[in-house]
């Protein structure tokens, strides 16, 4: 197992797993409801690699601060997607809830003990 001590490394791997959530939730919307089995096998793969990856940042980032920024460059980068990838709007409120996450995201960043 990789050992992590140092908060720059944490916070790359906390990054690495947020893309890789990005690419989980991507390879659900392919999976056609998990009824191709290609990208069902990557969704799982995925979404367990993407939780191990966050696990290791554990070891220098708190639990709380660590789920939110990863669940919200999962939730930025999918949405993000959807904007590119699948047509979906990309209306001004929307816009702004994502401004919020991001900004959620770098306060926890920056206020963080790690």
């Amino acid at each position: 197992m990789l050992e992590v001590s140092s908060p720059k490394v944490a916070w790359l791997l906390l990054f690495v797993s947020g893309v890789l959530e990005i690419a989980f939730a991507s390879s659900i919307q392919l999976s056609n409801g998990f009824t191709k089995l290609v990208p069902a096998a990557s969704a799982l793969i995925l979404g367990a690699l993407s939780v191990y990856v966050m696990s290791l940042s554990l070891k220098v980032i708190p639990i709380g601060t660590a789920y939110a920024v990863w669940g919200g460059i999962g939730a930025v980068g999918t949405v993000a997607v959807g904007f590119v990838a699948y047509g979906e709007s990309a209306s001004p409120a929307r816009l702004l809830c994502i401004a919020l996450i991001v900004a959620g995201i770098i306060g926890l960043q920056l206020t963080g003990s790690a």
